[in-house]
């Protein structure tokens, strides 16, 4: 009797922690998934949080690694899959702003590195070129493999950006110690 009320009890927690393990969370209103899959690879939620620009918000962000972490150093200089999600909650965002933003903001974390940097910028800003709407899914998601930052628009993949110093430009928009956010920036590593 005992072997059998064993045997229910750990098919009763089995079965209860499949259910209720969260897959999605529930973000200013925007469900983040809990894992990103690619290249054959899971990657985990790190953290997320949203954007907002003049008491509006504008976009909610999640960030997600193979390894997860709190130190931005450590995220920025590693060598390992990873990706940013925004996705639009504002209809006032457009391609034109969303492109002058990036600029300004490479501007600020690439240092020296611009004019070497500054092509591959322009290879992003045409990959965000086309009309955005609200509830438009962005994910930059860098691979090791071929050491190169995939772009994609609502799922469909807009091109690559190769190089692992666009990269680390890339992820420290957000990560740097002098984020675009400092909020975004505590909320994406999970503090």
């Amino acid at each position: 009797m005992n072997n059998f009320l064993f045997s229910l009890t750990v098919l009763m927690t089995l079965q209860f922690s499949t259910t209720t393990a969260q897959k999605v969370f529930n973000i200013e209103g925007v469900m983040v998934p809990r894992t990103i899959e690619f290249q054959n690879k899971t990657l985990s939620l790190n953290g997320a949080g949203g954007r907002s620009m003049m008491w509006s918000d504008i976009y909610v962000q999640a960030l997600y690694l193979s390894q997860l972490s709190q130190d931005a150093k450590f995220i920025i200089d590693s060598d390992t899959e990873m990706a940013i999600r925004i996705e639009i909650t504002s209809s006032m965002v457009s391609s034109k702003k969303l492109t002058k933003a990036m600029d300004d903001n490479f501007k600020k974390t690439a240092g020296d590195n611009l004019n070497v940097l500054q092509p591959r910028i322009e290879e992003l800003k045409y990959y965000l070129s086309d009309d955005i709407t609200k509830k438009d899914v962005f994910k930059l998601i860098y691979s090791p493999n071929d050491s190169s930052v995939w772009v994609y628009k609502n799922n469909q993949l807009k091109g690559k950006i190769q190089g692992f110093d666009f990269k680390k430009a890339l992820f420290s928009i957000w990560l740097a110690e002098k984020p675009t956010d400092e909020k975004l920036k505590n909320q994406l590593l999970g503090k």
